[in-house]
């Protein structure tokens, strides 16, 4: 009997050790997991905006978001779990969350320390001013997707608000919503606005397509499939600046597309009424809502230095193939300055230069990582990392690098460190910014009727061409 105790024992040991071994690393592989997820959030460099969070209890480490990222590092597995190891360079493209099988993954928003730099939206994307609504990477998040998705929406809110109020005398003078920016945002909105039968108008301080139409030439950006009101699936996953602006040119072009170009925004204002008040550099206008779906770039951000506002110092590239045999500069080290760089490059006798403060490219997309390395090893582009300007010159760029001045000759020099987003506007107007605790039920203020005048059409066959219902 002793003999079988032992016997009986010895296999328990046995099949107990390697289940506890099994047990110690996938609590291990949990752990690490977490570890790797909350000290990317909690880096300076964490998530801006919508990034995922990871369940690792239910994750089984099958790799399918990190295989679908297209920013390509944001994720990685870590002890055999699916960790959020460099969130910074997460945009919200969310494609992990559909490819994950189990339901381990949810988009969610940034730590309220970095959501403080970001006008406080409710789920419907309404700001603390009633009726006054934020759409597009104004509100924190990028991707021609969200913009799009979002602008359709606050339609959708609007339109939902003026039936619930039963609303039948129009204003005169009045829309039901202005819509401020042409770009992803703006257009969708407003093709939305037009399928709601809502009385509206679209204001752009510059040209439609927002920050687009600002991108190099052939300037790819991918996307995931969304549609357009009125329009359909776009057919494509990647697509050039040009392709984009051509099927917004052929929306905009509808009669019944109403759209102010060259027009500037300088104040909203609350009335008496309840109604907005919106004063351009042209004319007033009024509207009982307003959509701001004019982008988060505003104007580029300067560096102040001595030379600055020479004219050859820029802060746009449009079209790289109009410089060739030239000496040429690019001062950042974001996705911007490096498509810039890449594509002077490839222009006809030019060398390029990328100034760039940091010790490394840490902040871009992996296939621009990618192209740049490459750039780099066949001798088209120069790096000088660790690098500011001191001064820029008729013949060229003082640059301190490692504590040591160094002159680069240069016949142009593109400056991208950003924009000046309109944080101070958006104050001046009443939006307040970061978690809000509020005591008020959105939307329940008295909202002043407005006249109706806009009319159908069908979409255009160039549109219905590039696009898939």
């Amino acid at each position: 009997m002793r003999e079988e105790v032992l016997i009986y024992g010895a296999y328990a040991v046995i099949l107990l050790v390697p289940l506890s071994i099994y047990l110690f690393r996938q609590r291990r592989s949990r752990i690490e997991a977490r570890d790797a997820t909350e000290k990317s959030r909690l880096a300076p460099e964490g998530p801006r905006a919508q990034h995922p969070h990871i369940d690792v209890s239910y994750c089984i480490g099958c790799q399918s978001c990190t295989s679908v990222c297209p920013e390509g590092t944001v994720l990685a597995m870590v002890g055999g779990k699916a960790a959020v190891v460099n969130g910074f360079r997460c945009i919200g493209h969310s494609l992990c969350a559909d490819a994950c099988p189990v339901g381990a993954i949810t988009m969610v928003m940034a730590s309220p320390s970095v959501s403080a730099n970001l006008p406080f939206l409710t789920p419907e994307y309404e700001t603390t001013v009633p009726n006054l609504f934020i759409a597009g990477e104004l509100g924190g998040l990028a991707l021609i997707r969200n913009a799009v998705n979002q602008g359709r929406d606050c339609i959708d809110v609007v339109a939902q608000r003026l039936t619930d109020e039963g609303t039948t005398e129009k204003a005169e003078g009045v829309f039901d919503v202005l819509i401020v920016g042409a770009g992803p945002a703006g257009i969708s909105a407003a093709l939305r606005a037009i399928e709601r039968k809502l009385n509206y108008v679209v204001i752009e301080r510059d040209e439609i397509g927002g920050t687009v139409s600002k991108f190099p030439r052939q300037k790819l950006v991918l996307t995931a499939p969304v549609e357009f009101p009125l329009y359909g699936s776009l057919k494509k996953m990647e697509f050039s600046k040009e392709y984009l602006l051509s099927f917004w040119a052929t929306v905009t072009s509808r009669p019944d597309f109403h759209v102010f170009v060259n027009e500037r925004v300088e104040d909203i204002r609350r009335e008496p009424d309840g109604a907005f008040s919106v004063t351009t550099n042209k004319v007033r206008y009024r509207a009982r809502a307003v959509i701001l779906a004019m982008g988060r770039a505003g104007t580029p951000r300067k560096l102040g230095v001595k030379g600055e506002d020479l004219p050859k110092v820029m802060y746009r590239l449009i079209e790289a193939d109009h410089y060739i045999n030239k000496n040429l500069l690019v001062v950042g080290g974001g996705d911007s300055a490096v498509e810039a760089a890449l594509g002077l490059a490839r222009q006809r006798g030019n060398t390029v230069t990328i100034s760039y403060r940091r010790e490394s490219f840490d902040r871009i997309k992996q296939r621009n990582a990618q192209r740049l390395e490459e750039a780099m090893q066949a001798g088209k582009i120069q790096v000088l990392f660790g690098s500011n300007p001191v001064e820029f010159t008729e013949k060229g760029a003082i640059l301190s690098v490692g504590g040591v001045q160094r002159e680069v000759l240069n016949d142009f020099v593109w400056i991208f460190a950003g924009g000046v987003a309109p944080n101070e506007f958006l104050k001046g107007i009443g939006v307040k910014f970061g978690p809000q605790d509020l005591t008020r039920e959105v939307g329940n203020e008295a909202r002043q009727a407005s006249e109706q005048h806009t009319t159908s059409a069908s979409p255009g066959d160039a549109a219905k061409d590039m696009l898939v219902t």
